[in-house]
């Protein structure tokens, strides 16, 4: 059974992001609180890539019987937003700056299981572009985007090396 919760800040602070991925998708770290409203399922992490697997299901309809595009946008900012954790060194943190995302197809609750996937598409000391793409198990897009995001010590130290783990 899948544990939610916030990983002690001593923890997050003393891990690179992609441990910390790989934490929570192997059942180490608690599954972010966000993840009980919209369930997501962590699939795979690597250095500056992640994919996840959702199910849209009838929760998440507008009025019309189709999925809200809020879900795919939710599910995109954390594909990316990973992707980029995933590049952090220990005590270095990201935050979304902005985010752009286009809906290609109707996602339904028919629609069945999809894939989220987030890829950094360049990095700096302050900032980094990752892209997202959801498809369905068909390969077809449903939704795509671009987040740039904000990169910053979160102990507040001054920044000397930037927050790349160097690998």
């Amino acid at each position: 059974m899948t544990q939610f919760g916030l990983i002690p800040p001593e923890e997050m602070m003393g891990e690179h992001g992609l441990d910390i991925l790989n934490g929570i998708a192997s059942g180490k770290f608690p599954s972010p609180p966000m993840m009980k409203t919209i369930p997501m399922t962590p699939v795979e992490a690597i250095k500056g890539e992640v994919i996840f697997e959702a199910e849209p299901d009838e929760r998440f309809c507008n009025p019309m019987g189709t999925i809200h595009g809020g879900y795919a946008a939710t599910l995109l900012d954390t594909a990316m937003g990973c992707a980029v954790h995933s590049t952090l060194k220990p005590g270095w943190a990201y935050t979304t700056m902005e985010f752009k995302i286009n809906l290609a197809a109707p996602m339904t609750p028919k629609t069945g299981l999809i894939k989220a996937t987030g890829k950094v598409l360049s990095r700096g000391r302050q900032s980094a572009i990752a892209e997202g793409r959801i498809v369905d198990m068909k390969g077809k897009t449903i939704a795509f985007g671009t987040t740039t995001c904000l990169l910053f010590d979160a102990a507040g130290r001054q920044q000397t090396q930037g927050p790349s783990d160097g690998s």
